[in-house]
């Protein structure tokens, strides 16, 4: 239980960081604004025209009396709002990313020099275009993954009681790896690490990828706040990544000169 805090605390040292170097985190704004707009041009597009799209993919209740008609058909509505919104929360970092690779790579590579003891940043070595699309190939593999997952706990909703207790609590745990999935790849794919090595790591550290992605995905159910603490994220998760990987920074290493015996324990760990 102990890394749930450590994932946390990884969180609120990304937003420190980002808080120490404004120039980074304005850079850092820009992709989650672009992102912000198209999501709300498309959830504002379903609000107007969700209930037209209801009565043409539902023909067959055109015969349908008053009120089962309105009230069959208002309810599909809702159910496609409400999904729209579920995809929306769970893709807004995946599609964020992919927009923002280049400030976010750049950000990731200012927070490796800034905390690696020797000032250097692992490098992927690829060409721009090969990045992107990696980024991109992977952020797909991810977003089906995570609408099978909304699609499950979506219809696991209409369970009576736990369907509005228990399963919005595993909805946001799910969301929260997958956040945290995405944030990490940032650093992880720059250090070779590919989708499936990525995945298995965040699996044998899951308290730890929960305590930094869940509070995020609470946070992240407002998009203007996912805007804003989206900086914050990439550079938490690009420490988290270290650990991750097993590197140290500059910190711990100053500790470790103070306290030998720290040092030793973690060797053995990683």
């Amino acid at each position: 239980m102990r890394d749930l805090g450590v994932g946390f605390n990884y969180l609120l040292k990304g937003q420190r960081w980002v808080a120490r170097h404004g120039k980074q985190y304005g850079f850092g704004l820009v992709p989650g604004l672009i992102t912000l707009v198209l999501y709300v041009a498309a959830l504002v597009s379903l609000a107007l025209w969700g209930e037209d799209f209801v009565a043409w993919a539902t023909p067959f209740a055109d015969d349908w009396s008053s009120p089962w008609l309105g009230l069959f058909r208002g309810f599909l509505t809702v159910v496609l709002f409400a999904l729209g919104l579920l995809l929306a929360v769970l893709t807004f970092t995946a599609v964020t990313l992919l927009i923002g690779q280049p400030f976010y790579e750049n950000l990731s590579e200012k927070v490796d020099r800034d905390v690696s003891p020797d000032g250097t940043a692992p490098e992927s070595g690829l060409p721009l275009w090969r990045e992107l699309w990696i980024s991109g190939r992977d952020s797909l593999r991810v977003l089906m993954r995570a609408a099978l997952w909304g699609i499950l706990l979506f219809a696991c909703g209409f369970i009576p009681v736990a369907g509005q207790t228990a399963v919005p609590v595993i909805g946001f745990f799910v969301t929260g790896f997958f956040l945290t999935e995405e944030l990490t790849s940032v650093a992880l794919q720059r250090r070779g690490v590919d989708l499936r090595e990525r995945l298995t790591l965040l699996r044998s550290r899951k308290t730890l990828v929960w305590g930094f992605g869940t509070p995020l995905a609470l946070a992240f159910v407002i998009p203007l706040v996912a805007v804003f603490l989206m900086p914050g994220a990439v550079a938490g998760a690009t420490l988290m990544a270290r650990d991750l990987a097993g590197e140290e920074t500059a910190e711990e290493t100053a500790e470790d000169g103070d306290h030998p015996v720290t040092a030793t324990v973690r060797t053995a760990r990683t």
